[in-house]
């Protein structure tokens, strides 16, 4: 309400499956009424009403088509007052066409509905006993038909840098102590200059606030830390600078604004827009808490621009956008077809699959089965027509089994897979699997392949649609077990959009976006020689050879890593069209080549090579824990990753839901454990990965329940990566020490220069480093390890370092703290 005092709210139930929410406003002004069952928030929750006084009176508009609507639907709002003097309320619309409204009066309430033909904004005039009330003229922003929501959320602006610097952060957890006493978690990240920092802070009242920090449960130097919040520091929605494409933007370009929140205080950004069609929306930070955030809407049309600091509205907020331009045309088609409950399958029964996995060799498919207790047995894979497989196996214990799919040796685009034996799992539309080369890459005239897997998702309505320059032609293969085959084929290149939805929601990853080439033509004929795709290892240069055979165009080669990134590679012409391509990895796992010619792939493009030995495995790491499933706002929610006979690799945490989520995590004997802290009630996507690829059963779907803040209107996202290392089955974890080179302190004459036959020292202080090996070596000009070396420790964190060199020249002396050099190492001593 309009003061910082609540009202508690009455509650009744009709005994007719209804409820009556009664309270009596003391002031007027805006009221937002926020509703919650069993701990979730009620869909349209918060209900924002305005509150006046006349006449002695209290007056109430509420109502969603106060705010806006989509034009073809009915909009309605309530207006309530005293018993037997609604005859005294006088209600006019006035929008871009005329626009009659029903109202039905009963007792204190006067319930009000219209339908809107046009989109654009509609003023709505309330009067009672002939005074306009609070809020009137509302204006009703109307969008197109067919809503569709864009958003985005620019985070930066609500970090607040602490005073220390930390290496890593994985196993950090931190929480805030307010100036009333109260504890919340928060959530820390590394900024881009290495400071620790908290992410999404948003202080509601101005004071002192202690940061406390800790690591394996002890504090961090420097913790807990002192935070002053001053008033003019606190979210002010009404301070935050807009400018740029507020009102006319155009369809398929680059519509800018720019927003400053540094006059603000600290909040979120929120950017959402909605329309008959979907925009893309991106942002950069052009300044001190400046960004710049463009939007392009695909067709014309009314669309709603909104744009909240700190959850609430900033000024002038909705605007309402007139999109104008081109229409695009692009085409759409749709396929759908009901799925029904799979059949619960019995250990000790044949269950078998049917699967079409183009441009792959029968010789080197590969498939098994994992059952729960860890034990893999390889399938029979059959070759049929048209690069079919099909693969059986003969489950023997119940419960979730995990299908891995490979070519050679590396898991084809899908897999693995989760299969249920006895009790299906709960389903849902995060189950749905798609994969296969025509969600990835495609070429006109030619019939693009993928495959979808329904069967854990349970019974429900499945729809595909392609949209895209020109109408596709779609086919729909329906295979045993929960099996789909799609192909489609198209006329003009261009991007592609494939939507996937089950019971009317996106798969995740839907849309999934696919440059379709034109026909590739003399790309054909390029062929790649020499290219290694085993035994790479970090850091060492790979080289191999692409011959054109006649064909002409720009070659360009690019390698995508296990933990998501993008990198070029060196192309350079050797001979007449003849290149070789070098790239240089720098982690470990399978990564990926793409080769174009002139945006064409060529044959086989992209090739899959495996960097290191124990490459990272998704088929044999799972997670189990209570997060996965349910949990409660403002407390720890753990599970377990287990990564034991997995190889090592990058172990990739995604969380999208109603807020943030404070993340922490720590190394158990066969995996990781992790822990997140949501802050607002609802459902949680849980994504995990492993080399850049889902685990079996990932996503997960956990439903959070409990009190906490008001979720958030964009779908907000937590991540966090950690490099695992390798580890086997009942192994025991190893201590692991992370200090920071970078605080070790060095001091003595014996960093200067170094004289023949001559004992010299220095000293190595560690104190403010933390806890690590610390490993002093010293080579002598002709390669030679020095004889007389000795580390001598004095004190818990003071260490001396004395040496004799024999030989004169330039010694080269090394200290490095943990796997880094300390400042200055390594040191060069002449000896004259």
């Amino acid at each position: 309400m309009p003061t910082a005092q609540g009202l508690a709210p009455e509650i009744k139930d009709c005994d007719d499956g209804s409820i009556i929410v009664q309270y009596k406003p003391s002031k007027s002004g805006t009221h937002e009424v926020q509703m919650s069952y069993e701990g979730s928030a009620t869909e349209g929750s918060p209900f924002s009403c305005v509150v006046d006084e006349i006449g002695g009176a209290y007056v109430t508009a509420f109502g969603a088509g106060l705010v806006g609507g989509m034009s073809g639907q009915t909009q309605s709002f309530t207006i309530t007052a005293k018993k037997g003097t609604l005859g005294d309320i006088n209600i006019n619309i006035d929008g871009p066409t005329k626009t009659d409204y029903k109202r039905q009066d009963s007792g204190d309430r006067c319930d009000v509905k219209f339908m809107p033909m046009t989109p654009g904004a509609y003023n709505i005039d309330i009067k009672y006993k002939g005074k306009v009330i609070k809020g009137s003229p509302f204006v009703s922003k109307v969008s197109g038909e067919g809503r569709k929501r864009s958003q985005i959320s620019l985070g930066n602006a609500s970090e607040y840098a602490l005073n220390v610097m930390e290496p890593d952060i994985v196993d950090l957890v931190g929480s805030i102590k307010g100036p009333k006493g109260n504890f919340e978690p928060c959530i820390l990240k590394k900024s881009k200059d290495g400071h620790l920092c908290i992410s999404s802070f948003s202080p509601k009242v101005a004071g002192d606030y202690k940061v406390q920090v800790y690591r394996d449960e002890k504090n961090i130097k420097g913790s807990p830390f002192p935070v002053t919040v001053h008033d003019n520091e606190l979210a002010h929605a009404s301070k935050v600078k807009i400018s740029g494409a507020l009102e006319k933007a155009i369809a398929n370009e680059s519509n800018v604004l720019n927003i400053d929140v540094s006059e603000a205080g600290y909040g979120g950004i929120t950017v959402v827009i909605e329309g008959p069609h979907r925009s893309e929306v991106d942002y950069e930070e052009i300044g001190n808490r400046a960004f710049k955030c463009t939007y392009s809407p695909h067709e014309p049309g009314i669309y709603i621009l909104n744009v909240r600091f700190a959850d609430e509205h900033i000024k002038g907020s909705p605007f309402l956008l007139n999109v104008g331009g081109e229409p695009s045309g692009r085409l759409r088609e749709t396929i759908e077809k009901e799925m029904v409950q799979a059949e619960p399958v019995k250990k000790g029964t044949k269950c078998e699959f049917l699967l079409k996995i183009p441009g792959t060799n029968p010789f080197d498919m590969e498939a098994s089965v994992t059952d729960p207790s860890g034990t893999t047995e390889l399938c029979e894979i059959m070759d049929e027509d048209d690069f079919h497989y099909r693969l059986n196996f003969t489950p023997h214990k119940e419960g979730l089994h995990t299908l891995s799919i490979k070519h050679k040796a590396l898991h084809i685009s899908g897999s693995p897979f989760q299969y249920s034996v006895g009790q299906l799992s709960s389903g849902g539309y995060h189950k749905v699997q798609v994969g296969g080369p025509g969600v990835e890459k495609g070429e006109v005239k030619k019939e693009n392949h993928f495959n979808i897997y329904t069967r854990e998702a349970g019974a429900g309505h499945l729809s595909c649609a392609i949209e895209g320059p020109s109408t596709p032609k779609m086919f729909l293969e329906q295979r045993p077990n929960g099996f789909l085959g799609l192909s489609y084929k198209v006329e003009k290149p261009g991007m592609y959009g494939i939507h996937v939805k089950f019971n009317d929601e996106h798969i995740p990853n839907s849309p999934f976006m696919v440059n379709i080439a034109p026909d590739s033509g003399l790309a054909r004929t390029v062929t790649v020689h020499a290219l290694k795709d085993r035994g790479l290892a970090v850091d060492k240069a790979s080289t191999f050879t692409v011959s054109y055979n006649g064909a002409k165009g720009r070659l360009h080669a690019y390698l995508r890593t296990p933990s998501g990134g993008h990198e070029d590679c060196f192309v350079q012409e050797m001979d007449d069209g003849i290149y070789a391509i070098r790239y240089i990895p720098k982690e470990n796992g399978v990564h990926y080549i793409d080769i174009k010619l002139d945006d064409h792939h060529i044959p086989d493009s992209p090739f899959a090579v495996m960097v290191g030995s124990a490459a990272a495995d998704p088929a044999m790491v799972c997670a189990n824990g209570e997060g996965l499933e349910h949990g409660k706002t403002g407390a720890k929610n753990k599970f377990t990753v287990r990564t034991a006979g997995a190889g090592s690799g990058f172990l990739a945490l995604t969380i999208d839901g109603p807020s943030k989520v404070a993340l922490s995590c720590k190394e158990v004997d066969d995996g990781y454990e992790f822990s997140y802290t949501p802050f607002s009630p609802g459902k949680y996507l849980i994504s995990i990965k492993y080399g850049n690829i889902n685990i079996a059963g990932s996503p997960y779907v956990s439903e959070i329940t409990g009190s906490g803040r008001k979720p958030s209107p964009v779908n907000e996202q937590s991540t966090m990566v950690v490099e695992t290392v390798e580890k086997q089955p009942g192994q025991k974890s190893l201590a692991r020490f992370k200090g920071d080179a970078g605080r070790v302190v060095v001091r003595g004459p014996g960093l200067k220069k170094a004289v023949p036959g001559r004992l010299q020292s220095f000293t190595v202080d560690v104190k403010d480093a933390g806890a690590a090996m610390l490993m002093v070596g010293m080579i002598s000009p002709s390669g030679i390890a020095e004889p007389e070396l000795l580390v001598k420790k004095n004190t818990k964190t003071e260490f001396t370092v004395s040496f004799k060199v024999q030989e004169v020249g330039d010694h080269t002396l090394v200290v490095k703290y943990g796997d880094e050099d300390i400042p200055g190492s390594p040191f060069i001593l002449h000896a004259g």
